[in-house]
């Protein structure tokens, strides 16, 4: 599946020690997390479906939201509350910070994207999104401590496929994509985990269908697809040579 991430948090502290604490009593119950992604969801139809994890429900599919309401703080995954650029987030999603800091995360490890930021006070105070297909495409605030060594180059992507040139960023966007959540959210999904790390399994989530009732959206999605398909070129495959690095690989290479 790869790392991907859709997550968006409210929280009047640090998140990652919210987390911790969000098992047994101190969770609260699927009627606050459904009046908040009802609040999130103007226009939409909301339906409450099975709960989830944060483990598995980090990046839920198109039409699915997850919802968490615990003791100072309230997480979100859902794909379509991130998919702005930080600096256009919603006035309804601001709004319903009332002062409390925001924290957005959005990575998709099979384009290479990612995006997060922090609001502090109602202020955009940082915000980095950026893949190789589009670049930088917003850089806005202070780099935090563990951003430094990826713009500075000193992660560069060495593994790359023939005839694509050299990595056009200096870093991996989801590598430095697991140094934010884990600042921020207290967890990551690939790489070593540490003991201090947020048990993703024990973070309970709510879960709803959030549809657009007019089916408008869905419509689109599909336009969206089928027109990207369309403009894709033909597959091509590839194989770790014993250089280590990718070479594209013939039929009579797979067998």
């Amino acid at each position: 599946m790869g790392a991907k991430t859709a997550l968006l948090a409210f929280v009047d502290g640090d998140l990652p020690t919210a987390l911790r604490r969000a098992g047994g009593s101190e969770r609260s119950g699927a009627a606050e997390a459904e009046a908040v992604v009802r609040r999130l969801s103007p226009g939409y139809e909301v339906t409450p479906i099975q709960e989830g994890s944060l483990s598995e429900d980090c990046y839920p599919p198109d039409d699915v939201a997850f919802a968490a309401v615990l003791p100072g703080a309230v997480l979100l995954c859902d794909r379509r509350l991130v998919s702005v650029a930080p600096s256009e987030l919603p006035d309804h999603l601001l709004a319903e910070a009332a002062g409390r800091r925001i924290l957005l995360h959005s990575m998709h490890s099979v384009s290479d994207a990612l995006t997060f930021a922090v609001w502090e006070g109602g202020r955009l105070v940082r915000s980095l999104s950026v893949s190789p297909d589009t670049g930088i495409v917003e850089d806005i605030g202070e780099p935090y401590p563990f951003e430094r060594p990826y713009l500075a180059g000193e992660h560069p992507v060495t593994n790359t496929f023939p005839g694509r040139g050299p990595y056009p960023l200096p870093f991996h966007p989801p590598a430095l994509g697991e140094e934010a959540l884990r600042a921020l959210f207290g967890f990551v999904i690939e790489g070593r985990p540490r003991p201090d790390d947020v048990d993703t399994d024990a973070v309970g989530l709510s879960g709803f269908r959030v549809e657009d009732p007019t089916g408008r959206e869905q419509q689109d999605r599909e336009r969206f697809l089928r027109e990207a398909i369309s403009r894709m070129a033909p597959p091509r495959r590839y194989r770790r040579g014993a250089d280590g690095n990718m070479h594209e690989a013939g039929i009579e290479d797979l067998f």
